[in-house]
């Protein structure tokens, strides 16, 4: 349910909590709905809608999923930190370190600390499941943000719907998925499916409509038959159509290149009972009323799925020879269902260690891979999350009977190494089934895995191309870290220094000045020795060492010829005495000239200036940095000492160019915060360029730098500002 009005959709979210919560736990709720409001008053969204109906909206997704009012206190405040003038200080000292912790689990790294968009969303990402291993909480609040988000998704650019819908299908509903949290997880799915393939989806949309009628007389035909059997065995019982999920659907059809009368499971139902035993009861009854399909039973309660969900599937052939999909499960079996991990949080007010053994195992997936994963490096770890967490799954046996569930591609060396990281290393064959078979044997669903180890055996490097897991690959990386250092070594430098050739760069030139070193703790790789042995061993690309050494080189020449600059223009400078000239400036010689600030800089109080005795016109203060000054030096007679003589009042122009996405509203939104800073507006001037970013020049009345330096920075707080700079015209 939407609301438009924040009121009721405020009091809607004390109803829902207070269905599961006592009252008196809402108090938290509610100062933080007030400080949200305040603080969101006046920012609206893309639609133009109040920005405080997201945050309430993201709140009653988590209130309906009966999860902990601490968490619903978080999301009301989870952009609070990133979008207003809050910190995480103020935060934590109203609401507690554990509502904080949940706020910095979801607020977004700033942009101004990345070279690229991509740099920013990764990093980000990164930050949230280290979070998340912490607390889930922080990723269930993320996912019903990006729920939300989704169900709006109509009011942004098209081309940012498709981004935003990929990263969703890629990233979140696979995360949804893994956490149990299937509610959100198929909605995030059709959602994204919607804004990807259109076409697709409006056409399987009037389909299903066609057979809508068909389908719901062969679903209630069936209900009607298995609720007679069941009243009749005195099994207590609910049952009812399921709906099926459009993308789920597209995938069936498109996966086995099948019409839509092709789907076994269009018509399903689902039975909630009030024990296992009375699931097994009512699975007996399902096959004697009509005749099961062979292959198209599971058993998820003997065998749950990773993220433990259990239920019994069957497939049977119905009253009207259509097959008919039944589910059959307790009740608490289809509340962790609908809401996963979440559910651990339904009664945990007042109990902080409930639930946390169950919790501790469901986590176990991303501890592993913070512990086995390269975490200073966003992209890759990222990637590594869509190649294992999130892949499709395969459950194998151990000979003694234990599951193991690895990603869909896995090859015995994969178990092994699972299994233990030492049994990896000796690996030297495999039996699945009974039968020896090669190392790069893709397993199956129900093979019985045996590793044959020797204690000579040690791994190859090409293993790194076969094994189908990033855990293995890592723990493969590894051995060849420790084992052959010095020759890995040995192996990064030559590689460096090939590749530096080959793009015409002198390595001499690069590996001075401690770069190596510099680079090594940027990537967080120890020491110089520790990098190239990565490098080596293909721990690091050559080419992300070498772009990174590049920019540092690039760096200290630059900062080198600026350091070179004023050193020359110090030395040039002539010397003389003070006088005042009651113009907000010192001038160094004699008194009575006229002093005039120059416009190709625009320097204010805070930035070192110099005069040039122009003719005609008095003394023209510059920046000491300004371009003009540095084409003077053959004028040295004409330079002179000028310094600030500031009493707080006087205002000076400053012009400062805005990078930002070309939205509607933007130029609306700099205005006003402007305006409520009281900044006065001298000029504007805007020009769109050809990939939809619009550059802004704008003169404005400023004290000093540190004032221009904290309007900068409220601006670039503003949604889709890319950058904000000082703007000298052509300097």
């Amino acid at each position: 349910m939407e609301f438009n009005d924040k009121d009721k959709a405020f009091q809607h979210l004390l109803d829902t909590i207070h269905s599961y919560q006592p009252e008196e736990t809402c108090e938290d709720v509610k100062k933080a709905y007030a400080l949200a409001e305040e603080a969101h008053k006046d920012q609206r969204r893309v639609s133009g809608e109040p920005y405080i109906l997201h945050p309430l909206a993201v709140a009653q997704i988590l209130a309906e999923m009966q999860i902990d009012t601490k968490t619903i206190t978080a999301s009301l405040l989870h952009d609070v930190v990133e979008d207003t003038a809050y910190t995480l200080e103020d935060v934590q000292n109203l609401f507690g370190k554990e509502v904080a912790f949940l706020v910095d689990g979801v607020t977004k790294l700033s942009r101004l600390d990345y070279r690229t968009k991509e740099d920013q969303q990764l990093n980000s990402m990164r930050k949230m499941f280290l979070a998340m291993a912490k607390d889930v909480r922080v990723v269930v609040i993320k996912l019903a943000d990006r729920l939300h988000n989704m169900r709006t998704l109509r009011y942004m650019r098209s081309d940012k719907q498709k981004r935003i819908a990929q990263e969703t299908l890629e990233i979140f509903a696979p995360l949804a998925h893994r956490l149990g949290i299937f509610n959100i997880k198929w909605e995030l799915e059709d959602l994204s499916f919607r804004y990807l393939e259109p076409d697709k989806y409006y056409d399987l949309v009037d389909q299903m409509k066609q057979k809508r009628h068909v389908r719901e007389e062969i679903v209630n035909e069936a209900i009607e038959i298995l609720q007679k059997a069941l009243t009749d065995s005195h099994i207590q019982f609910e049952i009812n159509g399921r709906p099926k999920h459009f993308y789920s659907i597209y995938k069936k059809m498109k996966k086995d290149n099948r019409d839509l009368s092709q789907v076994y499971d269009l018509y399903a139902i689902r039975v909630i009972v009030n024990t296992v035993q009375d699931c097994y009861g009512v699975l007996g009854i399902v096959h004697s009323l009509w005749k099961p399909l062979p292959y198209r039973f599971k058993d998820y309660i003997a065998m749950p799925k990773p993220n433990n969900y259990q239920s019994l599937h069957t497939t049977v052939i119905g009253t009207r020879g259509q097959p008919v999909e039944i589910q059959i499960r307790t009740w608490e079996m289809h509340h962790v269902a609908e809401y996963g991990v979440a559910a651990h949080w339904r009664y945990k007010e007042g109990n902080a260690n409930a639930g946390k053994n169950e919790f501790d195992e469901k986590m176990g997936w991303l501890r592993n891979l913070l512990e086995w994963q390269d975490t200073s490096n966003p992209k890759e770890f990222v990637n590594a999350l869509k190649l294992d967490a999130f892949s499709d799954e395969v459950f194998v046996f151990t000979p003694r009977g234990d599951v193991i569930d690895l990603p869909q591609g896995a090859i015995p060396i994969d178990f092994a190494y699972r299994i233990h990281t030492d049994v990896g290393h000796r690996c030297v064959g495999a039996k699945i089934n009974g039968k020896i078979v090669p190392l790069d044997y893709a397993l199956k669903n129900g093979d019985i895995v045996e590793i044959i180890t020797s204690k000579v055996g040690k791994p190859s490097l090409d293993w790194l191309k076969i094994v189908g897991s990033s855990e293995s690959r890592s723990k493969i990386r590894g051995w060849f870290k420790k084992e052959n250092r010095e020759d890995n070594i040995l192996k990064g430098a030559e590689a460096l220094e090939r590749e530096c050739k080959r793009l015409g760069h002198d390595w001499k030139a690069l590996d001075t000045a401690g770069r190596l070193a510099r680079v090594a703790k940027q990537m967080n790789a120890g020491s110089e020795d520790d990098l190239m042995a990565a490098v080596g061993y293909g721990g690091f690309a050559v080419n992300t060492v070498l772009i990174k050494l590049l920019e540092l080189h690039k760096k200290d020449v630059q900062k080198q010829e600026e350091k070179s600059n004023l050193a020359t223009i110090e030395k040039l400078k002539p010397r003389k005495t003070v006088k005042r000239n009651g113009t907000g400036i010192l001038v160094k010689g004699e008194p009575g000239l006229l002093v005039r600030l120059a416009k190709c800089c625009s320097p204010v109080p805070g930035d070192p200036i110099i005069g040039f005795i122009t003719r005609g016109r008095g003394v023209s203060v510059h920046r000491a940095d300004c371009t003009n000054i540095s084409n003077s030096q053959n004028d040295v007679d004409r330079l002179i000492d000028v310094e600030w003589d500031y009493g707080g009042t006087e205002t000076f122009e400053v012009n400062m160019e805005i990078v930002a996405y070309d939205r509607t509203g933007i130029m609306a939104e700099i205005m006003a915060a402007l305006a409520e800073m009281k900044i006065s507006v001298l000029s504007v001037n805007a020009k769109v360029n050809d990939t939809k970013n619009v550059t802004i020049h704008l003169g404005v009345s400023i004290k000093d730098l540190a004032q221009f330096e904290f309007v900068a920075t409220k601006i670039r707080r503003l949604k889709d500002v890319y950058t904000v700079d000082r703007y000298t015209g052509g300097q």
